[in-house]
Parts: C-alpha cells; structure tokens; sequence
C-alpha cells in the first residue's frame, strides 16, 4: 500500500542560549555524552552471607569529585536505621568505601544508596540514586577478616644505595588501607636519629613519603612504617616495617620532576585549541620527550599531537581541536629522561576540561518530571506472564499497589534499575516518592490531553502505513496501528515532537505491520501517546515512545519498546518476552 503522508506546519519556538552541565535529567541535552555511574559494588546486589565487618565498596566508571563523597551521597541502611561509619575514596580505582563504625548485625538486610549528590570532576550528577541490598551471614557461619595487612615492597628497596637527593619514598601494601591511617605518625623517616620533615599521601595499595627540601648527599635514612597502620576492616601490620637505603655521594644527584603543567591539574573551561605544556625541575634529554613519552588522552582515546621540548618545557599541540565540555588527562611518562639518564620515578598525570559548549536547553514537549526515570509504573499491578522480560536503565513501580501486586520478577529483570512499591518501608521515602510519581504522571497525562498547540490533526481508525510529520494527533474514539508501520519523521529537527490524544483505547498489531518507524532523526524520547483507556501492543511490535495510559497497558508476545510504559489506575501487563529500553 502507498504511503500517505499527512503533513502539518509547527510554529517555531525561540529558545534561550545557555551554558548546561554535561548530563542533567532528560529535559537537557547533555554536552559531552558522558554520566557518571556505579559500575559495580560489594557486595553485590543481593549478595548473602556477607561477613559482618564488611567494607562496602562502590567502584564509578570514571573519577569522581573528592568533595561530592560525603554522608549525604553514600547511606547505608538497615530497615530505617542509618548506619554510621566512614567514607574513603581512592581515586585512583576509583572507588567509594564505607567503614561501618560497628560491625553489622547477623543474618540482616541492608540496603546501601549513592545518591545523586555525587558527581564527576566536570561536576555531571549520577542521574538516580543507585540502590542495592545484601545480607549478613549467620554468626557462627562468618568468617570474620582478620588478615594483617603486610608491606609488599619499598622504593628505594632496603639496603639500596645511590638514591638520588630529591626521592619520594614508596611503600606498597598487600592490600587497600584506611588512608586515615597512613600518616606522619605510623610512616616516618629519619637520618641520625632525626624525624625528616615531609608530607604523607596515599592512592590505590601505595603510601608515599615526599621530603620537604633535598636529602642529603652519602647518608643513611631508615623508614618506618608502624602498626598504627591499618587495613579497611581495622586490621594492623603485625609489627612496625623498617628498611634502610644510602643516598647518592654526588650533590647533583636528582631525579627529573614535573614542576608546573599548563593547563593545571583539574583546570576548568580549557580553551579548545589549547597547547598542553608540562615543565621540568631540570633540562631533559630531548630526544626523549616523545609521542611516546608525552600522551593526551580523552577516556581510552589517543589524541593524535605533535610533542616538542625548548628550554625546560615539553609541549603538546593536539592536531585538531579538542572537543568542548570534556575531560582530557595528560601523561609524562618514566620513558622521559634527564641528560644524566635519570628517569622520572613515576608517570606524571594530570586532567583538565575544556569550556562547555553553549546549547539550546531542549525542554521535552511534556515534562514528566519524577516519574521520568520509570520505564514502567503502574497503579494496581504489574506482571510477566512467561519469558525473561528485561526493563533496562530504568525503575519499575507501582502505588497504591503492594509489592505483592509485582509478580514474575523473576524471571523478568530489572537491569540497572529498581522496583519499588508503596509498601516498601527501606530506603526510607519510597512511598513518598511514589506518590510524587504518581502525580507527576497524572499531571503529564492532563498537559499531553489538553495541548493546543500547535493545533491538533484529527486522526482516527487505523494510521498503520503513514508517514506522519511532526505535531499534535487528536483521535475522538480508538486507534490503531494495523495495516502497516507508522513512520515519524522528524524531518532533520531532533527536538520534533509527537503527541498523541487517544480518547479511548489504543492497539497495535506488529508482526509484519503495525510497529513504529523512526526517520529524519526523530527521536523515541519526543513522542507520546496519551490513551483514554487501555492500551495494547501487539505480538513483536518494535514500539517507540511513552505511553500514559489511563486504565492499563499490555505489551504481547516479544514486543520490544524503546519508551515508558507508565498507567495511572491499573495494570501492566508484559505477556511474554517482552524488552523495554530507555528512551
């Protein structure tokens, strides 16, 4: 069948310019594409017999802002009861760590939460709060962690001579330590007898020791580590480490530094056709500083650049412009070296991003505020008939219902979100936030039946095989989707917007017709369908959109959604195999 083509004129909206950060919630359009998230934790996600000193662990896809891991981005519950302790980073994994001040109760659910307080280093908020459970063995089947941690190895390694004058001293643990506890009192050094002064820091297993002026020339210096040094679960080095080495008998003995970088560490707003500058505490062998040596990187990506050195300063000139509101981190390699042949005694890394881009702030036709990160909610009940169902990067919901109402969870699974029911007493709010839902939906609901404008198109019986342009669709009784797909064509707009007003119900057949075609750009986050009544999608539909549907919503046999499915009063109901992805 020849496709008709309805066409519609839509009046054009001037939106105002503004600097957004990189992922907001979905009403934005993001700058560099990337959100921070929680990539794995420990325990996992309904993870049993879970020792009762655990350290809870939480490992993000990229490095977090230090001063965003607080109490208030990472809690720990048991039932309504916040459990206190201590939060660590190290961002070098990077991974968040909970201490609990007490040990945990046996045989116990918990339920830990990173909320959207935490943020990345271009200041991109996780975009829902992550949350997990897991429970506490029996006592008398808990074997408790009661391994002393143990020094691994030192640099400069015990009885090492010729150490050059300006050495960070390096320890290496068998496992992480508390870092609160690697510090100027348990990881010391003397000469003669005499505390050296310097500063304390420690990342990933290593504690490091930086003097603060020059050792000196042809002398003996012990180093201590002491058993006030502690793991994460409390536990002490068995006794006090102690290594000797002897400096170097040259006064010029020094290893090359890296003083100053241009852009500075964790440096804002980088101009995009910046040349990065790294500069040394000595002149380098110039045949050493190298694209080998020198590296730019954004993520896992090589930026391809020219590397030169004059004077004390390497320099890197990326061959196209970088890419706005996005984080690079620039390394030196030990591959550079002085003209003595000294190495630098560590890679020298550091980031920095480049100025946001400036965009039009794209606010959705219809603002579904909170119910937004539900890719499934419902009023009465929600159910999977048969088949391993998948809801993905979304939550799944139900109030007033109980969590009763949730039925074939498993097999169907919620994969990188949560199901919540009004009954749920921990984490504490979820009622709360349900209802909030609710009423989100209901009001998005109402805005979606009462738009206007641009004026709606009268539609009615089956629109299958039509190519529709943008706008607002007014059907007075049923629709469908039947003797054919429905093409929406966005007509190269990606902020093209449809609008469905369906006054009763709305049914798909799929198989060979029926599903949704999306051209010209058009986008399934744009389109909604709003259903007076039930709606059906039919046996291998590919559906695209949110629907808000007032009595119940059915997806049958492997239909697929790239959309929501989210129903005020009853049920939804996925019949069997049945895929929903966030749109």
């Amino acid at each position: 069948m020849k496709a008709k083509k309805i066409w519609i004129s839509l009046t054009a909206v001037l939106l105002s310019v503004a600097i957004i950060s990189s992922c907001k919630k979905d009403k934005y359009v993001p700058i560099n594409g990337m959100c921070p998230t929680v990539i794995s934790t420990n325990p996992a996600d309904k993870a049993t017999l879970v020792p009762r000193n655990k350290v809870i662990s939480v490992t993000f896809n990229e490095k977090m802002n230090p001063a965003s891991i607080t109490q208030e981005s990472f809690v720990l519950f048991q039932g309504a009861n916040k459990i206190a302790g201590t939060i660590l980073y190290d961002e070098s994994t990077p991974t968040m760590s909970f201490v609990p001040s007490a040990t945990l109760l046996a045989n116990t659910s918990y339920t830990g939460r990173v909320t959207t307080a935490v943020k990345d280093l271009l200041g991109n908020a996780l975009q829902t709060d992550y949350v997990w459970t897991f429970m506490t063995g029996i006592t008398s089947a808990i074997i408790y962690d009661v391994t002393p941690p143990t020094v691994m190895s030192t640099d400069p390694a015990d009885g090492a001579t010729g150490v050059v004058l300006n050495k960070v001293v390096r320890v290496t643990f068998s496992e992480q330590m508390n870092s609160i506890t690697i510090s100027p009192s348990t990881f010391f050094i003397k000469q003669a007898g005499v505390l050296v002064p310097g500063t304390i820091s420690y990342s990933g297993l290593k504690a490091f020791f930086t003097p603060s002026s020059n050792l000196i020339p042809n002398a003996v210096y012990m180093a201590t580590v002491t058993t006030g040094a502690k793991d994460l679960v409390g536990n002490a080095l068995a006794s006090s480490y102690t290594w000797s080495f002897t400096t170097s008998s040259s006064p010029t003995a020094f290893l090359p530094l890296v003083i100053s970088t241009d852009p500075a560490n964790n440096a804002t707003g980088v101009p995009l056709n910046k040349i990065i500058t790294a500069t040394f505490n000595e002149q380098m062998d110039a045949l050493t500083i190298t694209p080998s040596t020198f590296l730019l990187k954004e993520g896992a990506n090589s930026i391809a650049g020219t590397v030169s050195y004059a004077g004390n300063t390497a320099s890197f000139t990326p061959s196209s412009p970088l890419l706005n509101g996005t984080l690079y981190s620039a390394t030196i390699t030990t591959g550079a070296k002085d003209l003595a042949a000294n190495a630098l005694s560590n890679d020298y890394v550091w980031t920095f991003s480049t100025v946001p881009t400036i965009v039009v702030p794209v606010v959705s036709v219809i603002d579904l505020k909170s119910v937004g990160h539900f890719g499934i909610i419902s009023g009465a009940g929600v159910s999977n008939s048969a088949g391993l169902s998948e809801i993905h990067d979304m939550d799944v919901g139900i109030s007033p219902g109980p969590r009763s109402s949730i039925t074939g969870f498993p097999p169907a699974v919620v994969i990188n979100g949560t199901i919540f029911a009004s009954d749920d007493i921990a984490p504490p709010g979820v009622p709360a936030m349900l209802v909030q839902a609710k009423q989100d939906l209901t009001d998005a609901y109402l805005f979606a039946e009462a738009m206007t404008n641009p004026a709606p198109v009268s539609i009615a019986g089956d629109i299958g095989g039509l190519t529709l342009a943008p706008g607002v669709y007014k059907s007075t009784s049923t629709l469908l989707i039947q003797g054919g797909n429905l093409t929406l064509d966005a007509q190269g707009d990606p902020n093209a917007f449809w609008v469905f007003q369906i006054s009763s119900a709305f049914t798909t057949v799929g198989g060979a017709g029926g599903s949704i075609i999306l051209a010209g750009g058009a986008q399934a986050k744009n389109i909604f369908w709003q259903t007076g009544s039930s709606a059906t999608i039919g046996d291998y539909t590919a559906f695209q959109g949110t629907i808000l549907a007032l009595t119940s919503i059915t997806m049958n046999a492997y239909s697929t959604a790239v959309g929501r499915m989210l129903c005020r009063n009853g049920s939804v109901v996925l019949t069997s195999t049945n895929i929903i992805n966030k749109p």
